[in-house]
């Protein structure tokens, strides 16, 4: 933008910000699809290298499309600096990998994505790193949990697939307590409708293959915070490469340029959605925190600007009751991904959390009858017509 000591609404930032044209004033961010820059010199190939200057040298970790999505990112989530990464489950890893040694020891909300929960304990305890999963809303258990060697808290909120949402002021008063960093995933809300950063939250991690993308085109991943913990998150993407690449950057890029206007009817349509399930007959329960009778309602609308796309249900008869309603629905797209344009329905207790141990599952609350929605921005009413084509086979 012209004048860089303006201050812009979110809107106009994810459209405008971070990025700066190239010597052709092209409009559109341009695309820079290289793997490796020239150097004028040999002295400037070395300070390039050793980072006595600020330069492009290699597109592991030095990419101009790539830097113009880190930098508009940070610039709506409110933090000094983003690392962008080649998935979700990459900006997790690496946040992870960098920060972290053998010894330390991790709390992490039970109902996390069951990839996250899956990657902690079959590769991460592996070098030594302790873990200790408590519930996401009991305070109690987060403070209780916290060792000598607590290094770093993690949850996402609203939780997947319940929609428990966590009390981000009271978990970063305890990370700061015990001299731990508070990691919150910001995939379901966005910095459109949360910033966590503004709740104490030391780092947001993102899944940019779901909103900030938001047609489900690409894979991308990011993390945003201080520049002094980026810093060491870009030094492990470096040594790794687990990379976000500059093509997916570009359409992550045009993804944040209508994240603003998508968030709000995506939003809109989950609240009627989830209105209209909390009446229907065939439903024993809603879990969508834009309900007044969901217990994290209260503390959603302080945090908040509003209460996301994705919610779920339960029917009666289990898991055979669950897969008959969403085999009958004829427009939903079955698949686990969200965020997209396209409705997506799913059973979570087969897909999304798999992997996880029948214990794991119960714990996560987590039931074989629930049924998981990311509402997308079809009809309202097509929506409704479908689901009432699977909830007619109960």
């Amino acid at each position: 933008m012209k004048n860089k000591n303006r201050t812009y609404q979110q809107a106009t930032n994810a459209i405008r910000g971070g990025y700066q044209p190239t010597h052709e004033n092209e409009h559109s961010e341009a695309l820079f699809l290289t793997s490796s820059y020239v150097f004028e010199n040999a002295e400037m190939a070395a300070q390039s290298f050793s980072n006595e200057i600020e330069a492009n040298v290699y597109s592991r970790y030095t990419n101009p499309t790539v830097r113009s999505f880190e930098q508009r990112l940070a610039l709506l989530e409110g933090g000094e600096q983003a690392v962008a990464t080649s998935s979700g489950m990459a900006a997790i890893l690496s946040v992870i990998m960098a920060l972290l040694e053998s010894g330390d020891h991790i709390i992490c909300s039970r109902d996390v994505f069951g990839s996250t929960r899956v990657m902690i304990d079959k590769y991460i305890t592996k070098f030594g790193v302790e873990v200790s999963y408590v519930p996401l809303t009991d305070v109690s258990a987060w403070q209780g949990a916290v060792k000598a060697n607590t290094k770093l808290l993690f949850c996402e909120t609203p939780s997947n697939p319940l929609s428990e949402i966590a009390d981000l002021q009271a978990l970063s008063q305890i990370a700061k307590q015990s001299n731990s960093l508070l990691v919150v995933d910001n995939c379901f809300c966005t910095p459109i409708l949360q910033k966590p950063l503004n709740w104490g939250a030391d780092i947001v991690v993102h899944s940019a293959t779901k909103y900030i993308d938001g047609q489900g085109r690409a894979l991308g991943g990011a993390v945003v915070g201080s520049a002094e913990l980026m810093d060491q998150v870009l030094g492990f993407l470096r040594s790794a490469g687990p990379t976000m690449s500059p093509f997916n950057a570009w359409i992550f890029l045009k993804g944040l340029e209508t994240l603003s206007v998508r968030m709000k009817a995506h939003s809109a349509n989950a609240n009627a959605l989830a209105n209209w399930l909390a009446e229907h007959p065939k439903v024993s329960k809603v879990y969508y925190a834009g309900l007044s009778d969901h217990p994290g309602h209260s503390l959603a609308k302080k945090q908040q600007s509003d209460f996301g796309a994705v919610l779920s249900f339960s029917v009666e008869g289990g898991r055979e009751a669950a897969w008959r309603v969403i085999d009958a629905t004829q427009m939903l797209s079955l698949t686990a991904n969200l965020g997209d344009a396209k409705t997506t329905i799913v059973h979570p207790a087969t897909t999304t959390h798999g992997r996880l141990s029948p214990e794991a599952l119960q714990e996560a609350g987590i039931q074989q009858g629930l049924i998981r929605i990311a509402v997308g921005l079809e009809d309202i009413a097509d929506i409704k017509n479908d689901l009432e084509l699977g909830l007619a086979q109960l």
